[in-house]
């Protein structure tokens, strides 16, 4: 037997997203619901599944679980969405934005005074 997990992301009740990881997901998006999983979807029921992405190993999962959650809003609606042109830009424009200098190359250089 070839088991394999899921990656999720569920929209609670107060329109925030959460991302989980699981190998049974209908038992899990049930547990979400019926809130019997302590945490974070357990005050914002009901919960509806947006997204599933299937694993082949739960370590596939987790690192794709702590991905997704490092994304903005926007780019994980993108995925949601399976705009993978949007999700391409979002990712480039990260990307930019990280290599952009904190201080322009000609500003001057500013000295702490102790």
């Amino acid at each position: 037997m070839n088991p394999h997990f899921y990656v999720y992301l569920l929209k609670c009740a107060d329109g925030s997203y959460y991302t989980g990881h699981t190998n049974d997901l209908e038992a899990r998006v049930a547990a979400h619901q019926q809130g019997s999983i302590p945490g974070y979807t357990q005050t914002r029921r009901p919960v509806r599944l947006l997204f599933a992405e299937v694993l082949p190993s739960r370590t596939d999962a987790l690192e794709r679980e702590r991905q997704i959650k490092g994304w903005s809003r926007r780019k994980k609606e993108a995925l949601i969405r399976g705009d993978w042109e949007s999700l391409q830009r979002l990712a480039a424009n990260r990307q930019l934005a990280s290599h952009v200098p904190a201080q322009p190359p000609d500003a001057p250089e500013q000295v702490d005074s102790e």
